[in-house]
């Protein structure tokens, strides 16, 4: 009786000899690859950035980091996989303004809550939005032009986007809230098509990723009257800022953050953070996302925090007052 239970007192210490204190298993983290999730296709603005961390991440933490593409749902699918996963440090998401923010103000019944259930690691990229317009269609060479022309063509006018509740959608709908104008919806399944619907006549204007149209504007395929960043963009340095036609407060950008499953012990989010910042400001990092048109911020996870939840509430506003229901 005594050997059995001193067997029995024995038996918690050795199964504990098999299994690493947390302490170990965060100071040998990582032990295998760790995945990043993408929200979308493929070759879109978040699956560019998510590669562009991934491909050194994995070298300044010494582990390889997969990306993962799992769209569906503008963004909720993959959201709710990294909702559920281990917060073991292993798994990541990159993605969109949408994801992270805009799904948050549209969407009450979202499979995830992009406050509770995620943390932050850092927002890595932002890119401005330009208003853009088909010359064929709407007779205006300036924004003047285009403020008049909507001012009195508006009931009969529609603009595209890549889909509702999206960057280009939402911040049209700001405009109209801010400028008095009209103009009817058109989604359609990317900015691609938003672009292409544009450029045959199919819509009239939009606002787009600067990224995404900006060969477009330097053909002359589309005009652009307006970006709505703080400073002109070099890569249409002649279209004036929203605060230079006197939209104050109009400063709108797409961005791409990347995120942790929330309770990701504190020594491992610290290290994920400090390792996608090395990445985004490595000096090929930055020439290759500046080429596609994105700045890189590479900020803090807590700058991160600030900024999403400023960016959430700001579009909670925008949804309210516009009366936006999510398809």
């Amino acid at each position: 009786m005594r050997m059995h239970r001193r067997a029995l007192l024995a038996a918690p210490a050795l199964l504990s000899l098999g299994r690493p204190s947390p302490a170990r298993a965060q100071s040998d983290w990582p032990q295998r690859p760790i995945t990043m999730l993408v929200p979308f296709v493929a070759g879109g603005p978040s699956d560019i950035t998510a590669r562009v961390i991934a491909a050194r991440l994995g070298g300044i933490l010494g582990q390889s980091v997969v990306v993962e593409n799992r769209p569906g749902a503008n963004g909720a699918v993959a959201g709710q996989v990294l909702a559920r996963a281990n917060p073991d440090g292993y798994t990541l998401m990159t993605g969109s303004i949408g994801v992270f923010a805009i799904n948050a103000a549209l969407r009450p019944n979202l499979p995830y809550n992009p406050l509770r259930d995620f943390a932050t690691v850092t927002l890595a990229v932002t890119t401005p939005n330009v208003l853009i317009l088909n010359p064929a269609k709407v007779p205006a060479t300036n924004y003047a032009e285009t403020l008049a022309w909507l001012r009195a063509n508006g009931r009969n006018a529609s603009y595209a986007s890549s889909g509702v509740g999206s960057s280009e959608h939402m911040t049209m709908e700001l405009f109209k809230l801010r400028t008095g104008t009209e103009a009817t919806h058109i989604p359609y399944q990317g900015g691609a098509a938003a672009a292409t619907s544009l450029i045959a006549g199919d819509t009239q204007l939009t606002f787009q990723n600067l990224s995404s149209v900006a060969p477009h504007i330097q053909a002359g395929r589309i005009k652009a009257v307006m970006v709505t960043s703080e400073r002109r963009n070099p890569t249409i340095p002649d279209v004036p800022t929203a605060a230079e036609l006197g939209l104050q407060d109009f400063v709108v950008t797409s961005w791409q953050a990347t995120m942790a499953p929330a309770g990701v012990p504190a020594p491992i989010l610290a290290r994920l953070e400090a390792g996608c910042i090395e990445a985004l400001r490595h000096p090929e990092s930055v020439q290759r996302l500046n080429q596609v048109g994105f700045d890189v911020v590479a900020s803090t996870a807590a700058e991160f925090r600030r900024f999403q939840e400023a960016e959430i509430d700001r579009w909670k506003t925008v949804v309210d007052r516009a009366n936006i229901r999510a398809e």
